[in-house]
């Protein structure tokens, strides 16, 4: 749904007006001022008529009052331009059979429009009209405002996240809609997908280069509250008129700071955009290529960059974040699916990328005080469009490190060699001839419906112990004698001779990939 109002009318579209027309009007003076807002239409022929004016008014009158005292005529301009008069519209053939000299003069130093009419006008006509349609536009008004706010009140009260207050907002505005924090940042956007890039394309730029102004459509609001700025909110390219597009900026404000306040600080805005973000390059729907203006306007450097992707498991993505800025490290956070927390390094070409990111790793176990904090890296990319293969290789590299044994160390930073056959068998896992491989190996210890032999945990500690009987049976708290007859049985089920490397290393794998397809 887009709704607009109908533009405020100016000097030049009242001028427009077929009753107006009919007239035969002529600007004399100010022509240059002729987008000027009419706010209201008075027939006014008091020579004082200024002291009476708010602003924004067009005066229709005849001069009678004005005829002959040329002081009068000039005074009469300086009072309308004085009270802020939009501009001032004679009648010819009453008092000024042509346009007075005098007044015209006046008015063009003043910046004041002045119309005179060549043909007798009703005056009674054009303000009703014009009346009308002001009035209209004022109600018009007052609708939309109550239907922006009562739309954002429900979204806020039912618990909508953010994108879908913006979302409301740029159905109204019809435009791009962008929130940022005080250092141009973006943290979420809305509007038409090929628009958005658009204006985030060279965001840093045009954003600081519109500065305060409005012009062009690009009209803002500052959020924050109790004397506190913290962000602000863009529509971009408005198309409807000024009074409109400040209308639904004020009101989107209200709504987001409204937000903010009862779900968070602008921070978790900001975690948001980074996990829109990564998560978009993580699933590959969008080419990595049309999400490089995100990445830009996000803060993000990526001209001439080397990009490392990350993966924490069950990482406190606040921690990862402070960590970053500790070591003074450009970068994403975000939290991604299955308790995994990526972040995507953005580095100079000259700098060592391997080693920072072994220093990152460090100081974070370091500073969470977790011996067993392990972060998994892809290899350092050159090129912003591998990203995305990238961060599903950290991933995978993460989930791989998950399944490792608890006894098995790990370097604190993890790279998909290191995980050598269980991160292969991870990666291979939901192929289909994999799955049969591994029901085929496994079938005798299998109970159907996913269920499993008491069996199978001796055969899965034999085996991650390098067959070490001694081992296993004092993991399972049993005799030597007892755990013979286990393995024994378990030969027997699955037809093999665990004591042959071959067929060891085969159930071994298909092992490997029943677990990887478990989840576990």
């Amino acid at each position: 749904m887009t709704t607009t109002l109908e533009p405020a009318l100016s000097v030049r579209q009242v001028l427009g007006l077929e009753r107006v027309l009919a007239g035969e009007p002529e600007v004399v003076a100010g022509a240059g001022q002729l987008d000027r807002a009419v706010r209201w239409v008075h027939v006014a022929e008091a020579a004082d008529v200024g002291v009476m004016l708010s602003g924004g008014e067009m005066i229709l009158t005849t001069g009678v009052l004005l005829a002959g005292d040329e002081e009068a005529q000039v005074e009469y301009i300086r009072s309308l331009h004085r009270a802020e008069a939009a501009a001032v519209v004679l009648g010819l053939g009453r008092a000024f059979p042509a346009p007075p000299d005098i007044m015209r003069r006046a008015a063009e130093r003043c910046g004041l429009p002045m119309v005179v009419l060549h043909r007798p006008f009703p005056f009674a006509e054009l303000t009703e009209e014009v009346q009308s349609r002001l009035v209209r536009r004022k109600f018009a008004a007052v609708s939309l405002s109550e239907a922006v706010r009562t739309a954002l009140t429900g979204l806020i009260t039912s618990g909508a996240p953010l994108q879908s207050l913006l979302d409301e907002v740029a159905s109204h505005s019809a435009c791009p809609v962008v929130v940022t924090n005080l250092a141009h940042r973006v943290l979420a956007t809305s509007g038409e997908r090929s628009s958005v890039d658009d204006v985030l394309r060279d965001w840093e730029r045009i954003s600081r280069q519109a500065g305060g102004s409005e012009g062009d459509g690009w009209i803002r609001a500052e959020l924050g509250g109790r004397g506190e700025r913290w962000g602000r909110i863009v529509l971009c390219g408005y198309r409807g008129d000024a009074a409109t597009g400040r209308l639904l900026a004020d009101r989107a404000a209200e709504a987001l700071v409204l937000h903010r306040m009862l779900g968070g600080s602008v921070h978790t805005w900001e975690e948001q955009s980074a996990q829109s973000l990564l998560t978009d390059l993580v699933s590959g729907v969008v080419p990595a290529r049309q999400l490089l203006p995100r990445a830009r306007a996000a803060g993000l450097p990526v001209n001439r960059r080397t990009f490392v992707p990350l993966v924490v498991r069950d990482g406190d993505p606040a921690e990862l974040d402070r960590v970053l800025r500790l070591l003074g490290l450009p970068g994403l956070v975000a939290e991604l699916a299955d308790d995994a927390t990526a972040v995507l390094l953005s580095l100079a070409r000259d700098q060592d990328a391997k080693a920072l990111a072994a220093h990152f790793a460090l100081r974070l176990r370091t500073e969470t005080g977790g011996g067993r904090t392990v972060v998994a890296a892809a290899e350092a990319l050159a090129n912003w469009d591998d990203v995305p293969t990238g961060l599903r290789e950290a991933l995978h590299v993460a989930a791989a490190v998950a399944d490792t044994p608890a006894g098995q160390e790990l370097p604190v930073l993890v790279h998909l060699r290191d995980v050598r056959l269980r991160g292969l068998v991870r990666l291979l896992r939901d192929d289909p001839h994999v799955q049969a491989f591994a029901e085929r190996e496994l079938d005798g210890l299998l109970c159907g419906a996913g269920g499993e032999s008491e069996l199978l945990p001796v055969l899965r500690t034999y085996l991650a112990t390098g067959r070490n009987k001694s081992r296993t049976a004092q993991l399972h708290h049993v005799s030597r004698p007892a755990l013979y007859r286990r393995l024994e049985a378990i030969e027997t089920r699955l037809g093999l001779d665990l004591d042959d490397f071959e067929q060891a290393a085969s159930v071994h794998i298909a092992l490997l990939a029943h677990d990887a397809q478990q989840g576990r």
